[in-house]
């Protein structure tokens, strides 16, 4: 069996391994524009914070560590062309057109920076941050700068702010949206967050879209808001979101949705013998029960597993998702999973939901933290989402509520469970039971 992956990311590089696990014999090429592989893009802003040492640091993987697996990787290549007919790619490699065959093809063409159109982005000083070249480009210049401005306050838009912040830059933070995070938190959580932010001397600029970005000498010196007002800085970073890379799938007819590829629970395409899986691809919201976009490191190497055990003949599925996340900017840990109250009340959820603080250990143990704990029930008291942020042990409590969602649990259920409890790392009564408790009383 020969198999070509286009995309050596998160999608295409795990999907390669795990065919490798199923079968020995299979011919496995990937084609990638990368000059680098099986690295992590989200890593990007702790090494620019210095946090991790260097970029080769999150490099875990060269192709020649796949060659001893058998598995050819192809980096600065580009596949130009498929005839999904003859089963044949098309592609670029060393300055030469090439073409190998395929028995099963896999897209992982992932997604490329979205950058608003708008005058002034093509400016010297101006960058996206998507690949290890990307970051590497914005370290050297970061290193004469003394200003920065950050559009897009999604997760990497907090975190290069705050890696610019303790490089000692004077960083600016905006978003077009009255609040950051809007996809994962509610306002009110992520008032939490922006207060935090600017305590640590991050400028927070909310609800107003840049317009026009300026320059001198080529090199960008400042960016005009929708009111009027311009900031100066000595560079931009485009934190504005991802858009699925569809050219090839469209080309050979695959069905696609509103966002991305539209693939079945075995990660297969519309056209035989294609699949897609990671950025490319659109996901099943498993509270809406609607396709919906997850373009998370987590949500492909899962759909990698399923796309190479179909691809070996394995029984398996890939489920919905809940978008569940976590990260940490600073002393800060914040994760969220499911709907928030937003967006379920803009599909027509009518919700229930409570918020709680309390600590991250007992009270009366040394160094516990505030923890802040909301929880969204829908009209029947089923749990739909969780917001939580604290300066730790974030992460673990963000996957309970993730299996508590998946199993759809009630507040009820929960209040009931049992749950670990020593001092030095919880209360006798978990965060996650008082704000479901708390919540439970509303259906009284």
């Amino acid at each position: 069996m020969k198999v070509v992956i286009i995309g050596g990311g998160a999608g295409g590089i795990p999907t390669a391994s795990n065919i490798r696990k199923y079968d020995d014999e299979a011919e496995i090429t990937v084609i990638t524009r990368d000059n680098q592989i099986a690295y992590s893009p989200c890593a990007i802003p702790y090494v620019l914070s210095h946090k991790i040492h260097s970029f080769d640091d999150i490099v875990m993987r060269t192709p020649e560590d796949y060659e001893t697996k058998n598995i050819k990787v192809l980096t600065e290549a580009e596949a130009t062309d498929i005839d999904s007919d003859k089963k044949i790619v098309t592609y670029t490699h060393e300055g030469k057109e090439k073409t190998i065959e395929y028995d099963k093809l896999v897209l992982a063409t992932g997604g490329s920076p979205f950058v608003p159109p708008m005058k002034g982005v093509d400016l010297d000083g101006v960058f996206k941050i998507r690949t290890l070249d990307d970051g590497r480009a914005v370290k050297e210049w970061a290193e004469n700068c003394k200003s920065a401005i950050v559009t897009g306050a999604g997760l990497i838009g907090i975190e290069i702010a705050f890696a610019f912040k303790e490089l000692g830059l004077d960083v600016t933070l905006t978003e077009m949206l009255p609040q950051i995070v809007p996809r994962s938190l509610d306002p009110d959580m992520a008032n939490i967050i922006s207060k935090y932010l600017e305590e640590e001397g991050i400028k927070i600029s909310l609800g107003q879209p840049i317009t026009e970005l300026k320059g001198e000498d080529g090199k960008v010196k400042s960016a005009v808001f929708g009111d009027g007002t311009e900031v100066e800085c000595d560079m931009v970073i485009m934190a504005t979101g991802v858009r699925a890379e569809l050219g090839l799938a469209k080309s050979i007819g695959c069905e696609c949705g509103r966002w991305a590829i539209r693939v079945n629970d075995r990660m297969a395409t519309s056209v035989p013998d294609v699949f897609a899986v990671g950025d490319c691809v659109e996901s099943y919201d498993a509270i809406l029960r609607s396709p919906t976009i997850s373009q998370l490191g987590t949500t492909a190497i899962r759909q990698a597993k399923t796309c190479a055990q179909t691809i070996c003949g394995k029984r398996s599925r890939f489920n919905p998702v809940l978008n569940s996340m976590v990260s940490k900017v600073g002393h800060l840990e914040f994760g969220a999973v499911g709907l928030t109250t937003t967006f379920a009340q803009q599909n027509r959820i009518k919700t229930v939901s409570e918020k709680v603080e309390a600590l991250t250990r007992a009270r009366y143990y040394p160094n516990a933290k505030p923890m802040n704990v909301k929880v969204i029930c829908d009209a029947d008291g089923t749990i739909i989402g969780c917001q939580i942020i604290a300066e730790e042990r974030v992460a673990e409590r963000i996957d309970t509520m993730t299996l508590a969602i998946t199993e759809e649990l009630t507040c009820f259920d929960l209040s009931n469970m049992e749950f670990a409890y020593a001092p030095p790392v919880s209360m006798v009564t978990d965060p996650l039971v008082l704000a479901v408790e708390k919540v439970s009383k509303k259906f009284n």
